[in-house]
């Protein structure tokens, strides 16, 4: 098993080490990277309107990665009358260590579908809900808190940006490399990694890898999209990727 990690940076070559620890052959090649979001400078004041019992929800790791440094340079607190929510275990744990603030979160899988059945967010009419996230993508959760009576507000913390390269070049350069397991983490870097590579890559070599994935969403894209071995993680964090890996 050879391993190509499509995750962005640094989590794709804290992976990449990790798995090399354990004999095995992996490179990183992230898809997308991260810049500032076009919101933040909003966030202070935000944050500030909270009221007791408000919610606030972190779609990311990253999140916290943009937003501490810009409450800090405003001097702005995280505000302990809300209550916070993050989609898994290691974005509410990030949160959780510069803030020392309680984080609910889901156990099971770090998807919206779960995050919304988490029982505290069955009743949520009347209460503000800001939502921190970066560059938009899936509006389930939002929608499902709309419905259930909450207003709703975003913060964009962070854009992704795609990462260019030159397909011909990359697919001679990993099939030589013999990788034959990709690891991708969302589904716009499961369209990029397929539309990266001209068709004969694609045929020969792309859609005959095992592809290992965060979700059952994004494991039924990948179906569609022409792969035929797939396995989901049991979470869309490093150590869940190792296990699946292993």
């Amino acid at each position: 098993m050879t391993i190509l990690v499509t995750r962005p940076e640094p989590a794709a070559s804290e992976l990449v080490a990790r798995l090399r620890s354990l004999g095995k052959l992996a490179w990183a090649f992230p898809l997308i990277e991260f810049t500032p979001g076009r919101d933040l400078a909003q966030l202070p004041q935000q944050l500030t309107a909270l009221r007791p019992g408000d919610l606030v929800f972190l779609l990311s790791q990253q999140v916290v990665h943009f937003a501490q440094p810009a409450l800090q340079h405003s001097q702005t607190v995280w505000p302990a009358v809300a209550d916070y929510y993050a989609i898994g275990r290691s974005t509410a744990l990030a949160l959780h260590t510069v803030t020392n603030l309680k984080v609910d979160y889901p156990h099971a899988r770090e998807t919206s579908e779960e995050l919304v059945r988490l029982q505290r967010l069955q009743q949520v009419s009347g209460k503000r809900a800001l939502i921190l996230r970066g560059t938009p993508g899936r509006e389930l959760l939002a929608e499902t808190l709309i419905e259930r009576g909450a207003e709703v507000q975003y913060c964009e913390c962070y854009q992704r940006n795609e990462k260019h390269y030159d397909g011909a070049i990359e697919g001679r350069r990993w099939r030589d490399r013999g990788i034959t397991t990709l690891v991708v983490t969302s589904g716009e870097m499961l369209k990029q990694l397929h539309a990266l590579f001209p068709p004969i890559d694609r045929r020969e070599w792309l859609l005959h890898c095992r592809l290992v994935v965060v979700s059952e969403r994004l494991a039924t894209q990948a179906a569609e999209a022409g792969w035929q071995e797939i396995d989901v993680a049991d979470g869309a964090d490093n150590d869940a990727l190792l296990r699946a890996l292993r």
